[in-house]
């Protein structure tokens, strides 16, 4: 749909609208709170209308951009050497994981002819959420079922994570407060710069997925380079980001859609509860091998849900092995998910 004074005036009532939802949301500590406040708002705007709701395309871009750069600010912020300790059981974790999502893709792909198998493994890979439709759209997957099928999975782990570890949390442990590094002027002009012009230079450079890895790569050098600079973009930057994704996701909902995803929800719970049955699994022998309790190996397996698994991890004294855990999954999901057309071709020879 092109850009005319009535997507502009449509607009003119789904802004405002979403960044009150997102802020109510927010009070209320719901899980994605501005990604889901946006997609209520777009997605009703998007039904009522009975067409579309595109996002301008430079607006978008930008808030893409800043996706990846908070995608890459965990592995920017950690320790190298923390991260090598912790590499041999997070690839362990991260393979079962990953195991988990592509099979339970490959099967939603195989009962849904209608469902791509990008699509389907998108859509079950458990990790970067915000990032996923965003992923979804460069690959030619449908990112409103990615979207979708994410933040409920999201919302399941994050409700169910602050119940679990309620139970298993040790006791008599201390808060624990990362500091944080000087923010100049100058950081968040170039965390702009570095939003602006990481696609462009990506896809000059040929990295797949550009849009993310683009990004994140260049704030991961920034840091690198300066390690005392704070480059994480301040919350009104961050809440717009989240804002592009939602709008992306629900802009492009129907009814036909919301129908269609409907049929998929028992398919996909089930496949949330083996996933999370699964990470748990997976969290015993990371506990036995590594000399850490069980509470500090289930926030580490935790399928998603990152914000939520590093506050508990903080409230609960929970050692490192949480952060380096989920960056290295983190990092793997960004990374098959960049080769996925190339893995999928791969596993169609086979």
């Amino acid at each position: 749909m092109a850009w005319n004074s009535s997507v502009a005036a449509k607009w003119l009532l789904v802004v405002p609208a979403s960044v009150a939802t997102g802020y109510v949301f927010s009070m209320l500590h719901v899980p994605a709170a501005w990604i889901l406040g946006a997609i209520f708002v777009s997605a009703t705007m998007a039904i009522v209308s009975g067409t579309e709701l595109p996002i301008h395309k430079e607006v978008f871009n930008l808030g893409r951009g800043f996706i990846g750069i908070l995608a890459g600010l965990p592995l920017a912020t950690a320790n190298p050497a923390l991260l090598a300790r912790y590499v041999l059981p997070g690839l362990m974790v991260t393979f079962v994981t990953l195991a988990i999502g592509i099979v339970g893709g490959m099967v939603l792909a195989r009962a849904q002819p209608l469902i791509s198998q990008e699509t389907g493994i998108l859509s079950m890979l458990a990790g970067g959420a915000s990032v996923m439709p965003v992923l979804a759209q460069d690959l030619g997957a449908d990112f409103r079922y990615v979207a979708l099928s994410q933040y409920l999975r999201l919302v399941a782990v994050s409700m169910s994570l602050p119940l679990v570890a309620h139970m298993i949390a040790p006791t008599g442990l201390d808060h624990v407060v990362t500091p944080r590094g000087d923010q100049p002027w100058w950081a968040l002009a170039l965390v702009c710069v570095i939003a602006v012009v990481g696609h462009r230079l990506a896809a000059v450079l040929r990295i797949p997925v550009p849009s993310i890895l683009g990004p994140l790569l260049l704030i991961v050098a920034a840091s690198a380079v300066l390690p005392h600079v704070d480059f994480t973009p301040p919350m009104v930057v961050r809440i717009f980001a989240f804002l592009c994704i939602g709008w992306m996701c629900g802009g492009g909902l129907s009814v036909a859609a919301l129908k269609f995803f409907a049929r998929q929800v028992p398919a996909t719970m089930i496949f949330i509860v083996v996933l999370l049955g699964g990470c748990a699994l997976t969290a015993w022998p990371l506990a036995a091998t590594m000399g850490v309790d069980y509470f500090d190996a289930y926030l580490a397996t935790s399928p998603g849900g990152l914000e939520t698994v590093l506050a508990l991890a903080s409230e609960g004294g929970a050692g490192p092995i949480v952060v380096a855990v989920q960056i290295i999954r983190l990092l793997c999901v960004l990374l098959l998910a960049g080769w996925l057309p190339q893995l999928i071709r791969l596993l169609r020879r086979g």
